[in-house]
């Protein structure tokens, strides 16, 4: 590994050749990709490019063929509840039963930590009110998730995937649905988490400016295999964005990142 040279980071995402077929039809075709312990990658591309079923793959949620290695472990070789410690997926739409409690939910986030007997230790409590409280969600914690605001349903969300205390973070759009501001908030507060507990973000994302912004790493897909990879500099480029989106974009450099706006 990498990681035994001081200065660069081991990598705690390996993605070898990965293939997924859906329905019959290929989605993901070969795919290569490292991702560094302790950084945010952003994975970008149009609709149907496989930026979902990439999270689903290196999740263990859906089948390929090909190698994923997390923390440098073959993911396939790794029983499921071990697994949901090392991965935490927070996927687009969620299921949430009705009526369930913004406590019961993030309390979600302890299953693989729960015995066979199903009853919550006092661990797991302290987990889980210690993450409402670091929100800023405590104050909500017996409210239905479903009378929330987008907002504050979606820092819900985000405390299950940091109560999980899994290192490895596939984030499927995790601002689907919200406003600017909330964006924002939501965002700033994964990266907080992830410099703190030195996650390993993963995350889709359509919004090119808000990608290059938020990742250190910025991955490309295109009909299922990865276009381009590196910075939000070196691979969001007018020329490729237009041969990718199939659309014109003016790129103006700012202080953290190019801005990607409509011609």
């Amino acid at each position: 590994m990498s990681g035994d040279r001081p200065g660069v980071r081991a990598a705690a995402v390996e993605c070898r050749g990965v293939r997924v077929r859906l329905g019959g039809r290929p989605v993901l075709d070969g795919v290569d990709l490292t991702v560094p312990s302790s950084s945010w990658c952003t994975v970008v591309g149009p609709n149907g490019a496989g930026k979902s079923t990439l999270l689903r793959a290196l999740s263990g949620v859906v089948r390929f063929r090909g190698e994923v290695e997390v923390e440098g472990r073959r993911l396939e070789g790794i029983p499921p509840r071990d697994r949901a410690r090392l991965v935490s997926l927070l996927p687009q739409n969620p299921i949430v039963p009705p009526g369930m409690t913004v406590a019961e939910y993030v309390m979600l986030g302890r299953t693989p930590y729960i015995g066979r007997f199903g009853a919550e230790s006092t661990h797991d409590l302290e987990v889980t009110e210690g993450v409402l409280r670091r929100l800023d969600l405590w104050g909500f914690a017996t409210r239905p998730l479903d009378e929330l605001s987008g907002g504050e349903r979606q820092r819900v969300l985000v405390a299950r995937v940091v109560a999980q205390q899994a290192p490895i973070v596939p984030l499927d759009e995790p601002t689907t649905a919200l406003d600017l501001g909330h964006q924002r908030q939501v965002l700033e507060l994964l990266d907080e988490v992830r410099r703190t507990d030195g996650w390993t973000v993963v995350a889709t994302m359509h919004d090119l400016t808000v990608a290059g912004l938020h990742g250190e790493q910025v991955v490309l897909l295109r009909d299922g295999r990865v276009a381009a990879t590196g910075t939000a500099r070196e691979v969001l480029t007018a020329d490729r964005i237009m041969e990718t989106y199939g659309t014109r974009v003016v790129i103006v450099e700012g202080p953290r990142g190019p801005a990607v706006l409509p011609a």
